[in-house]
């Protein structure tokens, strides 16, 4: 058994497929099948149930997957503290940031990391929540952005960044678009238009829609905030964005309202894995991100 064959198991399981690994580990196929399939001949059990395109987990590949996480991280941290034993001037900074908001949050810090640090790489990757958690506890990455959310996950440290508050996107024409702020319970009969699956945002509204006994319509979901808002302006439902991302995107049309709810504030944080090394240029971007 080998790291490589570790972390392609992983990406297999993280990509739910074999040729989605593929193009992530820059391998064909037909070797990330032959890493599995050495891997389960090794173990002697078989690790994946194979379903056409797809591969699901059998108990003992969950178990696999959840010590080549801590393994893997292992071997990131013993990379990271031979390099800073070496004295490197430079190193790199992995960085993981999440969909919503990075542009008007971390643009302005990467400039002035950048003009401070010119000798650090910066290896940045874009995931949902999810993901970077995994990328985060598996060492691939230092630092990532996060939507802090109660109960704080224990196995990180956090570091705030900005807490904004969530507000109703709706058409002009909307019934409560005058209002000064709402509530889920006003808007149990509105059409919800929300990020697409994955995103930590949707999970903030539910979470609050529950405790409102309110089940939300959902008519539309995307990625990005500009389709969101146009999909708003052209009537289809509202929405529900961070103040000061809403307010970047306000045009004629629609109208921004208050969304009166305890717990559902846009809580940004970086988060890095407690008691694990951290590296001079994930230090480093943490102090920056301190001084803003």
């Amino acid at each position: 058994m080998n790291l490589r064959t570790l972390r392609t198991f992983v990406e297999v399981v993280r990509q739910g497929g074999f040729s989605q690994a593929a193009e992530v580990v820059s391998l064909t196929q037909s070797t990330v099948s032959k890493a599995v399939k050495t891997l389960e001949d090794e173990l002697g059990t078989p690790l994946l149930n194979r379903m056409g395109h797809k591969s699901e987990l059998t108990a003992a590949g969950a178990i696999v997957y959840r010590r080549a996480l801590v393994l893997l991280a292992e071997r990131s941290d013993l990379i990271a503290e031979i390099n800073d034993l070496r004295g490197l001037k430079g190193g790199i900074l992995r960085i993981g940031l999440p969909p919503v908001g990075s542009g008007a949050l971390f643009a302005a810090m990467f400039a002035e990391y950048r003009a401070r640090y010119p000798d650090i790489e910066i290896e940045l990757i874009e995931y949902g929540a999810k993901k970077l958690l995994e990328c985060l506890e598996s060492g691939e990455l230092d630092v990532a952005a996060l939507l802090k959310q109660k109960p704080y996950n224990e196995a990180f440290d956090y570091q705030d960044v900005r807490i904004e508050p969530l507000v109703v996107v709706m058409p002009e024409h909307h019934p409560l678009s005058t209002r000064k702020s709402v509530d889920f319970a006003d808007l149990a009969d509105s059409p919800f238009i929300l990020f697409e699956a994955g995103f930590a945002l949707n999970a903030v509204i539910q979470a609050a829609c529950d405790k409102k006994g309110v089940t939300p319509k959902v008519t539309a979901r995307s990625g990005q905030i500009d389709f969101i808002v146009d999909l708003v302006s052209a009537g289809l439902g509202v929405a529900f964005l961070p103040r000061m991302l809403a307010q970047k995107h306000l045009h004629d049309g629609i109208r921004l309202v208050a969304l009166d709810e305890a717990d559902t504030d846009w809580h940004i944080a970086l988060a890095w894995r407690k008691n694990a090394h951290l590296s001079p240029a994930a230090g480093a971007w943490l102090e920056v991100a301190r001084g803003r």
